[in-house]
């Protein structure tokens, strides 16, 4: 046995922080004798050789099972360059598989995008994090990479491990804080979460902060998506949407929850699938004569009964009416009808559900610590850390990412206002001034700055639009004039005036 008693015991006890360092094939000398070291900690195994993949089953060499938990470990002597490999594994019920081994490969993140990530620069860290279909030396598998600089340990667990935080711990990337691993064969459609090990030893789950695709409450796992085989056909809305939503052309625009705007009340009471939603909802809008839909939030939110305002999964569109492809073809079908999608988006706060971002990885990493900046009042939410670089990428992509993968034409910016101010729905002494002693959000500012400059420079064309009824000067005015730079401000203020106004005999 080459590897030492406690690496061994740091494996069984869910210890592992640098697997790579010891799974996989190794460079080694055993008694003066170069050679390679070929090491793997598999569930269900009950035996396991390594196999040669140019030279195929007339080169296996066996490996001794050293725990009854899964761990192998196999010497090859005479042979020091290290070569391309598959690991051959019988179950206890005779099963036999072959697979490349996920501890084979090098980082599918470069150190030019960690850097980026780290400054707060890499506007589409969405391609980068969470889970991504990927052909790496010609071997097809899913990639997996998450922010959790506070985490000891961090694994990626399904079915595919018996969700067993032991057998894919994840390699750490040093000071960016991410973690990452390619695990070979596994396939679209797969759940995961992550399972992370806190400062103080506590072992939690989490759903996957970038995740395309959730299976639906109360289980929540996050599911393997690929984005790239959709084939849109709104290329001519596309080509004229920044004409067509130029500021001087006239909008109506028809609000929508597509939760509850229709059921199917002789199905059980039914939702609609977005392939129904979109023929129905197009043959209203065109009917009553409006340019545009706007959404209620549409991105994953646990609760059913709500109008998806606290929002878990940031990247995915719910699945309560089908899959993310599904969707793209809702967006697409009123896209060829002439009628143009908002959504709203919720940057301005997220919910404490324990399986999502709050105390990501034990810390409070996607929101301040101090309840002052990080606890909302009013909804009972966390509010995001704006000033910190990763969280902010993290928005900036998300508001990017809607409008790359699904084509959104613009984004309402729900409760801008209490994103603005410090002490918004706060008495004296619950809130803390800015470093001018002001009640100013200055970090938030700069974002709401940085996500419509980024959103207008990618997109021309696309919408950016305020929900905000303060007298906050220049929402409309762009950052070069002093002002956050969005397109339209959506004055709550005015309709519930207006609504006092009709209320009266």
């Amino acid at each position: 046995m080459l590897i030492t008693k406690k690496e061994l015991k740091r494996f069984t006890d869910s210890k592992a922080t640098e697997p790579h360092n010891s799974l996989g094939m190794h460079p080694v000398v055993k008694a003066g004798k170069p050679g390679l070291v070929v090491r793997a900690f598999l569930s269900n195994a009950v035996s396991c050789e390594v196999v040669d993949v140019e030279n195929g089953e007339d080169s296996r060499y066996p490996m001794k099972k050293l725990t009854a938990e899964g761990f192998f470990e196999g010497f090859i002597e005479g042979r020091s360059e290290v070569f391309k490999y598959r690991l051959r594994t019988e179950t206890g019920d005779l099963e036999v598989r072959q697979f490349y081994d996920p501890y084979s490969f090098l980082p599918t993140i470069s150190e030019s995008d960690l850097y980026l990530f780290n400054e707060g620069n890499e506007h589409r860290i969405y391609e980068k994090l969470g889970s991504r279909p990927r052909l790496i030396d010609g071997v097809p598998g899913v990639s997996f990479t998450v922010w959790a600089p506070n985490a000891q340990r961090v694994s990626v667990v399904g079915s595919f491990n018996d969700w067993d935080g032991r057998y894919h711990p994840m390699r750490s990337l040093g000071a960016s804080g991410v973690w990452e691993l390619f695990i070979p064969g596994l396939r679209l459609g797969e759940m995961y979460k992550y399972e992370l090990k806190g400062g103080n030893d506590e072992i939690f789950l989490k759903t996957d902060p970038y995740g395309s695709y959730f299976e639906a409450p109360p289980n929540n796992a996050s599911i393997v998506f690929d984005h790239s085989r959709y084939e849109w056909d709104d290329k001519s809305w596309m080509d004229a949407r920044e004409q067509r939503q130029a500021l001087d052309k006239p909008m109506s625009v028809y609000e929508v929850h597509l939760g509850s705007w229709k059921r199917r009340w002789n199905e059980d009471n039914r939702l609609l699938t977005y392939a129904e939603l979109a023929r129905e909802l197009t043959e209203y809008v065109l009917e009553h004569g409006f340019t545009h839909i706007e959404l209620m939030p549409v991105a994953e939110h646990p609760f059913d009964g709500s109008w998806g305002y606290q929002v878990t999964g940031y990247f995915a569109p719910t699945q309560r009416f089908g899959t993310p492809d599904d969707f793209k073809a809702f967006v697409d079908y009123l896209h060829s009808y002439g009628i143009g999608v908002i959504v709203d988006w919720v940057p301005a706060h997220f919910p404490r559900d324990a399986f999502a971002l709050a105390t990501f990885d034990g810390t409070h990493l996607y929101e301040h610590e101090d309840p002052r900046l990080g606890a909302h009042q009013d909804w009972g939410t966390l509010i995001f850390n704006f000033g910190r670089n990763e969280v902010k990428c993290f928005l900036v992509a998300n508001a990017l990412a809607w409008l790359d993968y699904f084509h959104i034409d613009g984004l309402r910016v729900d409760a801008v206002a209490s994103m603005l101010y410090l002490d918004y729905s706060r008495e004296e002494g619950e809130w803390i001034p800015n470093i001018y002693g002001g009640n100013e959000n200055l970090e938030a500012i700069e974002f709401l700055k940085e996500v419509n400059t980024r959103v207008h420079e990618y997109y021309p064309g696309a919408l950016m639009v305020a929900e905000e009824s303060t007298s906050f000067a220049g929402v409309t005015k762009s950052p070069d004039e002093g002002g956050l730079g969005f397109d339209l401000k959506w004055n709550m203020g005015w309709m519930h005036d207006n609504l006092s106004y009709f209320e009266k005999d």
